[in-house]
């Protein structure tokens, strides 16, 4: 069985002996998991010890093991800033930077990701190194942070900024859907 990236205890057979339905390998259990409580992080243990066919004993004692081993990270919820706050400002920022000899782009990136403005910072493909999401009170205060924070950084070459307009669908939840303004009459 191939594991990607998921510790041995984890993924190996014996680790879920009576927990995963025939149809699942250790992997795919865990990922099981994994996308359920992205999903929803709320749901009550005894419902994913139900989906999972495994005792609230077990889910406990893997999501235990999970958060130790630091596959999950924490828990979020899902917020529509726009029914929340309508100035909050997020932007998009790719960032072309010359990697450091011994460190390449990590210990850049990681310094970038240190700054409060920073929500997300992503190592990315194409004519851009990075991906870093930053949220403000408004536009001047993003420009700000590009202009004397961010650009300021040796390594940093370029920058190029995007900003949200509104979001449709974010960690894989739609945030348009059953608003009244979208809904469509119904005629008989």
């Amino acid at each position: 069985m191939e594991n990607i990236g998921l510790p041995a205890r984890l993924a190996s057979p014996a680790s879920c002996q009576r927990a995963v339905p025939t149809p699942y390998s250790a992997v795919n259990f865990m990922e099981t998991l994994l996308r359920l409580l992205q999903q929803d992080s709320t749901v009550s243990r005894e419902d994913l010890a139900r989906q999972l066919n495994l005792s609230v004993e077990e889910v406990n004692t893997r999501i235990a093991t999970l958060e130790k081993d630091g596959v999950i990270r924490g828990y979020q919820a899902i917020v529509d800033r726009e029914r929340l706050d309508k100035n909050t400002v997020t932007a998009f920022i790719e960032v072309r930077i010359t990697p450091e000899r011994g460190g390449g782009f990590d210990r850049i990136a990681e310094r970038i990701a240190k700054f409060d403005q920073v929500v997300s910072c992503y190592l990315i493909s194409g004519g851009y190194d990075l991906l870093v999401v930053v949220q403000g009170a408004s536009l001047r205060e993003v420009a700000s942070f590009v202009s004397e924070k961010l650009s300021t950084i040796e390594s940093v070459i370029s920058t190029a900024t995007l900003f949200r307009l509104k979001t449709y669908k974010e960690n894989g939840a739609l945030l348009t859907a059953d608003t009244p303004e979208d809904r469509l009459s119904v005629s008989p």
